[in-house]
């Protein structure tokens, strides 16, 4: 359990902070689904994170001028009743509908926007109440190293002679 927001918010702001590089491939190095991240293209994380991140960010709005967050509760049953499998893939194919650049904005803002409104949240709403910590770090701080795997596959796989890189 963290005893502070400043420290949580570095822990997150480290953990995010080679996910980023995602940002500095091409379009095209974005747009390749790699075999060895699940088949997965560097868009497709990207806006599996950043897509979390929203998540977590509007829980932490709603925290920020109420005790309880909708989102949340929402979240977790609907994760509960259709399985994350399914929540999952339902919000790939809502990025994949997104422009690119629209995708890379997204991504670009949504981590600091997450940091920036959990700064305005009264600690006793989240980081002092171990519900709401959870799902505010399930979709942030503990949810990037599920992905550290296919972050390094994607990157290795740009850099790779086949990849021309």
């Amino acid at each position: 359990m963290y005893t502070s927001a400043l420290e949580f918010l570095e822990d997150e702001r480290d953990a995010w902070r080679p996910f980023e590089a995602l940002d500095d491939l091409s379009d095209e190095d974005l747009s390749r689904p790699i075999k060895d991240a699940h088949d997965w293209s560097g868009r497709d994380l990207m806006g599996h994170l950043a897509g979390w991140q929203e998540v977590a960010t509007q829980i932490a709005k709603e925290l920020a001028v109420g005790e309880t967050s909708p989102t949340a509760v929402r979240v977790d049953v609907d994760w509960d009743a259709r399985g994350g499998d399914v929540v999952n893939a339902e919000m790939q194919a809502s990025w994949a509908q997104l422009p690119l650049e629209e995708v890379r904005r997204r991504f670009r803002t949504a981590a600091g926007e997450l940091r920036g409104y959990l700064t305005v949240v009264p600690e006793t709403r989240w980081l002092k109440h171990p519900g709401n910590l959870e799902s505010i770090s399930e979709c942030g701080l503990d949810h990037y190293p599920d992905h550290v795997d296919d972050l390094n596959a994607i990157l290795a796989a740009t850099t790779s002679p086949e990849a021309g890189g």
